[in-house]
């Protein structure tokens, strides 16, 4: 148990540090490196409002975390920041007059961060790490823990008597800090902004374990995952279904149909290019995800010609957009699920081509081998034919390797594959 535990730790701990961060949100960061161990949980937690950036677009990740900083964050990750507050203020330390006095009372109303018993709130005073992981375990569902796990970490003993079971049910929940050593909790430790953004980060990321009393009811929530089975290699089949949307994860592949027939030495950058679906798509558990004869836009961005050497020509096509038949639109960034993302005649096509040069001349040596042997002597005919159509055939199947390669066409209603480059969002 605790070897996987252990190996457990080890692989979250290097996941934390390799996830893709999107460039336009890390851009604004000012005070947080691309190698800083959390910033891509910072770069979640601020692209989602949860935490914020001063004036200069600092985020100050080494700085301490207060009572009210932390209760601010949790309300926006629980969407619980708009609460109409109907509790009288019990609290002698926080005033009306306070910037942080709706969202002391929110807190204390939904039972998020409880005050002491000397009826005050502390609303400035820094938190530890092991006070947030009590809190993170409050408001999370109920689960058998075993804090036998917590003799894995070498300062175990320093965990805090009444933080244990706490600690115990979080990090069964993958929701916890260990940072910068593996092996130790520091739960005493005063919580930096970036521990906050990790644990908010991995929070938000599991919210299906919250209780649903601490949970706002606009809060997006993932009800289902869902699957595809339109292609086999596809590099990904999943689809998250929530209460607002479905979405079609990035790597999943669809089927659509050219609406017109396509050539491509007719074709230019530009271009737009009409596809339909001419079936429902539906995951294989029976979600309708996109009605059949919806219509997808796409442009051309790209046409290479064929080249000597039977070499295709290729299109580079990009799906922007679809219309369903009852007027929703929804963005697409998709490309053509083959090599290079480039839709140009396949390998039969081309062998089909040098097949008909080889033959075609191969008839015109034969023809030509029986021509030139008949004139002199009628009784030479056979040897001709043997003479001219390997000839024949040879000229024919190198003329059919060398010439240029085929256009590519494609009718109305030919089907191709494309793959989702990112996520899909179908709103309910």
């Amino acid at each position: 148990m605790k070897k996987l535990f252990a190996g457990l730790l080890a692989v979250s701990l290097m996941a934390w540090n390799v996830l893709p961060v999107l460039a336009a949100d890390a851009s604004k960061i000012a005070d947080v490196s691309k190698n800083y161990w959390a910033r891509t949980e910072i770069v979640d937690v601020v692209s989602n409002d949860i935490m914020s950036l001063d004036s200069s677009g600092n985020f100050y990740p080494e700085d301490t975390v207060q009572r009210v900083d932390f209760v601010r964050a949790l309300l926006k990750l629980l969407s619980n920041d708009n609460l109409n507050v109907n509790i009288s203020n019990i609290f002698t330390d926080v005033s009306s007059s306070d910037a942080y006095y709706s969202d002391v009372l929110r807190s204390q109303q939904l039972g998020l961060v409880y005050g002491y018993p000397d009826r005050t709130f502390k609303p400035t005073r820094v938190m530890t790490r092991a006070e947030v992981q009590s809190v993170i375990s409050h408001i999370t569902k109920e689960t058998a823990v075993d804090t036998s796990v917590l003799s894995y970490f070498d300062d175990a003993d320093a965990v805090p008597a009444w933080a244990v079971k706490p600690y115990a049910k979080s990090l069964a929940y993958g929701i916890y800090v260990n940072y910068p050593n593996a092996k130790e909790l520091r739960p005493n430790d005063d919580l930096t902004r970036a521990e906050a953004a990790v644990l908010l980060a991995r929070l938000r990321d599991k919210i299906g374990l919250v209780q649903e009393e601490y949970v706002g009811p606009d809060l997006e929530k993932v009800l289902a995952i869902e699957h595809l089975n339109i292609k086999k290699n596809a590099p990904n089949n999943s689809v998250k279904i929530t209460n607002t949307r479905n979405i079609v994860m990035s790597g999943n592949v669809l089927e659509v149909a050219f609406s017109d027939r396509f050539k491509s030495e007719q074709a230019s950058a530009g271009q737009v290019v009409k596809f339909v679906n001419p079936q429902d798509i539906c995951t294989e558990e029976g979600t309708l995800l996109i009605p059949a004869n919806s219509v997808f836009t796409g442009t051309v961005l790209n046409v290479v010609p064929q080249k000597w050497f039977n070499k295709n020509a290729r299109v580079y096509i990009q799906l922007t957009e679809v219309c369903m038949p009852d007027g929703k639109k929804v963005d697409l960034n998709a490309k053509p699920f083959y090599k290079d993302y480039a839709l140009k005649e396949g390998p039969w096509m081309t062998a089909g081509k040098v097949a008909l040069y080889t033959i075609g001349l191969g008839a015109v040596g034969t023809g030509a081998g029986v021509g030139f042997a008949f004139i002199p002597n009628p009784a030479e005919i056979g040897k001709g034919i043997a003479i001219g159509t390997p000839i024949g055939a040879g000229v024919g199947l190198v003329t059919g390797l060398v010439t240029p390669g085929l256009k590519y066409h494609a009718k109305a209603g030919e089907q191709i594959y494309v793959i989702l480059c990112d996520d899909a969002s179908i709103s309910k």
